[in-house]
């Protein structure tokens, strides 16, 4: 399976990405430069986490325009795989690949730690690896990460069963105490209507190495690679 993960000015979690897809997985990995415009050799997009463009205006405001993510969009749109991590998932949903917004933390401040969350689809390539209510824990770090929707769009993923991943407290009950940003709905990752684009705002590629005692993220990762062999 060939990834390709976009690299912006200010992203700092495109080597993260990379060093599981390379190193741990063993999986053909390209870096992408921004300005590039050719994904005609990849499978699977990343759009990893940072500050891309230094989020001048606002987080992913700049990234859309880039014509790697011009790219991306077209890549959407042929039913192939994007996935969107933090900062990624802020680019996604400027762009309209993905619905609603990434807002400014219900406390007004950056949050960095380890949290649990629920995996509410396992039907899909990005969460087959999982089970269904599976509680797993990865990090989060983001000022700028509780998601936003109007009601009608909320209720739109919630019917269409959009909504992957969703944030809990250690007995895996979506509570507003356990919300660590202020997400509508407890969310924290979701897909588009058709499933091939996801947008997350924790780090799996930050649970998915054996040395940091904590793989969580990994099945993500297994089972995209999983479903790559079973299409075969």
């Amino acid at each position: 399976m060939n990834f390709g993960v976009i690299v912006f000015p200010g992203a700092n979690c495109d080597r993260d990405i990379a060093y599981i897809l390379r190193d741990i997985l063993h999986q053909p990995t390209r870096m992408i430069w921004h300005e590039e415009s050719d994904l005609s050799d990849i499978d699977v997009v990343v759009v990893p986490g940072g500050f891309s463009y230094g989020d001048y205006l606002r987080c992913g405001a700049i990234a859309q325009f880039s014509p790697a993510m011009q790219a991306t969009a077209e890549h959407a749109q042929q039913g192939k795989l994007v996935m969107g991590i933090c900062n990624g998932f802020q680019v996604l949903t400027e762009m309209g690949l993905l619905p609603g917004a990434l807002v400014r933390n219900r406390d007004l401040h950056f949050v960095c730690d380890r949290v649990p969350m629920t995996v509410e689809r396992t039907t899909l390539p990005w969460t087959q690896g999982y089970q269904q209510g599976q509680l797993i824990t990865l990090p989060i770090a983001h000022g700028e990460g509780c998601y936003y929707a109007e009601p009608d769009t909320l209720k739109a993923l919630e019917d269409h069963n959009q909504v992957l991943f969703r944030y809990c407290d250690a007995s895996g009950n979506p509570t507003a105490i356990a919300n660590p940003n202020g997400s509508l709905h407890n969310i924290a990752g979701i897909c588009n209507r058709a499933g091939n684009v996801l947008g997350m705002m924790p780090h799996p590629e930050r649970a998915a190495d054996a040395a940091l005692n904590n793989t969580d993220g990994l099945a993500l990762f297994t089972g995209l690679l999983q479903s790559a062999l079973v299409s075969a």
